[in-house]
């Protein structure tokens, strides 16, 4: 097995603890135009995806481009609900810091926006961490579950995909490593941990198991 070179993070779900919070407040906006539907549904139908790609499904269901309000409420609801709750995921910083004591690099490749990353990573006390070192689906054509993403940060952090580990929530993450060339590991709870192992993930529910696979 190729050595670890480089560690790469999902943001939601895996560094900061958001994904409950967006698809909580996407599904009531959601309900107030008449779409019934769960925070539960959205996080299994969104999880991983570019925002771009979830508005489409939205709209479609919806059956039509979406009101201006709707827009306005949700990105300011989510705002101000990421200033009062959002937390790092349980675990992250202390295996953050143990790959900093073994000089081993890591970085950021999310679906998410820099401008979103920059709220959420500067909230939770996690951005020192990237800085500088933070990549988005902005960045490429297309995002995950296609590859490029992963490979345009390993590019630019100059490791071979073969010596890097992707650190991923979401069925469209983990296919994304995978189709990079990159080994993967599925951080999920029980719940959700056989859709990561479908989809070719070895999964932990505790973030310093990371350290396993290195």
């Amino acid at each position: 097995m190729p050595s670890t070179e480089l560690v790469i993070f999902d943001c939601d779900g895996v560094l900061v603890d958001s994904e409950h919070i967006v698809c909580r407040i996407l599904a009531e906006e959601m309900n107030k135009l008449g779409m019934p539907t769960s925070a539960e549904e959205l996080d299994e139908q969104f999880s991983g995806r570019p925002a771009e790609d979830c508005l489409l499904e939205i709209e479609k269901r919806y059956g039509g481009p979406l009101p201006d309000h709707y827009f306005g409420n949700t990105e300011r609801r989510i705002r101000e609900a990421f200033h009062a709750e959002l937390q790092p995921v349980a675990g992250i910083e202390g295996l953050l810091d143990q790959l900093v004591q073994m000089g081993l690099p890591s970085c950021v490749a999310s679906s998410g926006s820099h401008q979103k990353m920059q709220l959420t990573l500067r909230k939770t006390g996690l951005y020192e961490y990237f800085q500088g070192r933070i990549f988005s689906a902005e960045d490429v054509s297309r995002g995950k579950p296609w590859p490029e993403l992963f490979l345009h940060a390993a590019d630019t952090m100059g490791i071979a995909p073969d010596h890097c580990l992707v650190v991923e929530d979401s069925i469209a993450g983990v296919r994304a490593a995978a189709a990079a060339g990159m080994r993967v590991v599925g951080f999920a709870q029980p719940a959700r941990a056989h859709l990561l192992e479908r989809a070719g993930a070895q999964v932990i529910n505790n973030m310093m198991a990371v350290l396993d696979f290195i």
